[in-house]
């Protein structure tokens, strides 16, 4: 589809066609798909009989959402005790969806933010997943992608890099594989969030050699025969293990050492015929926050081959029928995203819905968006391999670009007998 065409929603009745067949042989898995299709067909069918006089069907529910995100910021209610270890994460989903909706808290609410970030920031490097947690790679994550996404002197000076670095080096393994903390699990999620976080703070070139020797043969290890990736040698593909895999290549600029072509296939099959959204694995339902993780690794992997085949700088996967799922499967009416209808909406589906949607729209041409329905669903674009605002990946690189390397030298692999 050319970026100056109209999008338009499918013929919803024809696709009725493409739901799904047990061929008479019904088991747990068919009967779940069949549910699915069942509850995204109830939704299709209401807005082909209430378009023409409820015009609001087609549209984001920017104001709704909003006041979720703000609810949700100034007071978490109590289901989320269960995310005790991971605060840093709702903080990062809330502030990441605000942005892509245009939506900026005021100034004191963002130094509150910091300030509990910092507290989340342990002695020996890293953020935990609370003040007082253990460091972790996935809190790290999320608390450096904040407070880059903040933007001010006194959220950049939350970042401690020196001992970052040494975090950094104290859960990496000597094949390159990253732990996602001291003594804790190995897999490409690890290795993604230390690439993403080294990149992002723009640490010294001679640091990252160090630091990531050997990881993009240990992430290209971990591709499964399928093409996608698994969380560590010989596991399944998964859709969330792919992201991190192709996109902790291409920040090393080491993407060749995968199967791209097979990986571009694995992912575009993900694409559900008759939801327009996307699953996670083979023979799995459709999941609204696969939106980004699948949706993001389609224009990862089709950069890093545009220089050999021109058919790669044209959007591959449905750009319409993802947004199609999103809009009309995927809002509450009281604001928030799900994973599909009949769930409740949450902050980790809010924020990869949306960003899904935004991968969608500017995946071809920033120009000229690819937005289906209203032009009030226009979401800001975000970086594929950060999940931030590209203007946001710009303004830290050049901050930290201005920090002083010798905080640096002498940085190697600490003795973990020591």
């Amino acid at each position: 589809m050319g970026p100056e065409e109209e999008l338009l929603f499918r013929n919803f009745q024809r696709l009725k066609s493409y739901m799904f067949d047990d061929e008479k042989v019904s088991t747990t898995t068919s009967r779940e798909q069949q549910k699915t299709e069942s509850s995204v067909e109830k939704c299709f069918d209401r807005f082909e009989q209430l378009m023409f006089t409820h015009p609001r069907l087609t549209q984001v529910f920017r104001l709704e959402h909003q006041y979720y995100l703000d609810a949700m910021l100034r007071r978490l209610p109590s289901n989320y005790e269960c995310l005790d270890s991971s605060r840093p994460w709702c903080v990062y989903w809330i502030l990441q969806a605000a942005q892509l909706l245009s939506f900026n808290f005021d100034d004191q609410t963002l130094d509150h933010v910091v300030q509990f970030l910092r507290n989340c920031r342990t002695p020996t490097g890293g953020f935990g997943g609370g003040p007082g947690q253990y460091a972790h790679l996935a809190p790290t994550y999320a608390a450096v992608n904040s407070l880059c996404i903040i933007g001010t002197e006194q959220a950049y000076r939350a970042i401690d890099r020196p001992t970052l670095v040494q975090f950094l080096f104290s859960v990496r393994e000597s094949d390159g594989s990253f732990r996602l903390h001291v003594d804790g699990e190995t897999d490409v999620r690890g290795a993604y969030c230390a690439i993403s976080c080294a990149k992002l703070l723009n640490l010294p070139e001679p640091v990252l050699k160090e630091l990531f020797a050997g990881t993009g043969d240990w992430i290209a290890q971990c591709q499964t025969y399928e093409g996608g990736f698994g969380g560590a040698p010989d596991l399944e593909a998964h859709g969330g293990y792919t992201f991190c895999g192709i996109a902790g290549l291409a920040l090393l600029n080491e993407a060749d050492k995968c199967d791209r072509q097979a990986l571009l296939k694995w992912t575009l099959r993900r694409q559900m015929t008759y939801e327009g959204g996307f699953q996670g694995r083979t023979n799995k339902l459709v999941d609204g926050c696969y939106s980004f993780w699948v949706g993001a690794t389609i224009p990862i992997t089709q950069a890093t081959l545009s220089g050999v085949d021109k058919q790669m700088e044209h959007t591959l996967f449905d750009v319409e029928a993802l947004q199609e799922y999103i809009l009309l499967c995927c809002q509450k009416q009281n604001g928030g995203l799900i994973d599909k209808p009949g769930k409740p909406q949450d902050l980790y589906h809010t924020c990869y819905t949306l960003s899904g949607v935004s991968i969608a729209q500017h995946s071809e041409c920033a120009n000229s968006p690819q937005v289906l329905g209203d032009t009030i669903n226009e979401l800001l674009p975000t970086h594929p391999l950060f999940n931030v605002p590209p203007k946001s990946v710009a303004a830290a690189r050049s901050h930290f670009s201005n920090s002083n390397d010798t905080e640096f030298s002498g940085s190697e692999s600490p003795d973990k007998d020591s």
